[in-house]
């Protein structure tokens, strides 16, 4: 009988948090569980978790709460959390943005296609940035799928993309905290 299936799970998280408030209407995802079902019936290998760190001094009440966010994140089983920064210009008039967490993802995606460390990358994003490195991943032989919340999201990641999972309320229905 041939080993089970690797699978990896690759989350932009602020994609994520922005699709699961306009969508769902709430945030307090089990990512363990959710992992799991985009995974099955393939073995969950690892969980990776991208987003930026807020800044405490300019925003500290925020930076309080996804630091305490993050400190739950880390308690999850096979998940690995991978922080960037925010780039702050002209600030308080205009947000900050992330700088360079697409390329943390991406280069993880490769690297761990590359060294073997899985047959499945699930992309948890609809963000078309990631159409070139999911090909790349497909050309070294490995399969890719894509997590999407919207029925009609990321065409060019529909195209790229072996499988598309789509995630909808059904989905989510057994995902949650304290369900």
């Amino acid at each position: 009988m041939p080993p089970p299936r690797k699978a990896n799970i690759y989350i932009d998280g602020s994609n994520l948090y922005g699709s699961l408030r306009s969508r769902a209407g709430r945030t307090d995802l089990d990512f363990l569980a959710f992992a799991r079902k985009l995974a099955h019936p393939r073995l969950l290998q690892r969980i990776y978790y991208y987003n930026s760190l807020l800044d405490p001094h300019r925003e500290p009440e925020r930076a309080r709460a996804q630091q305490e966010f993050y400190e739950r994140l880390q308690q999850t089983e096979y998940l690995e959390l991978r922080l960037g920064q925010l780039v702050y210009r002209d600030w308080p008039a205009t947000p900050g943005y992330e700088k360079g967490i697409d390329v943390k993802l991406a280069v993880d995606l490769l690297m761990h296609g590359f060294r073997n460390n899985y047959d499945v990358a699930i992309l948890v994003s609809g963000d078309a940035d990631f159409c070139d490195a999911l090909q790349a991943v497909k050309d070294l032989g490995r399969h890719t799928e894509v997590a999407l919340f919207h029925p009609a999201g990321s065409r060019p990641l529909r195209r790229v993309a072996d499988r598309v999972i789509q995630v909808d309320q059904e989905f989510l229905s057994d995902c949650w905290l304290g369900r």
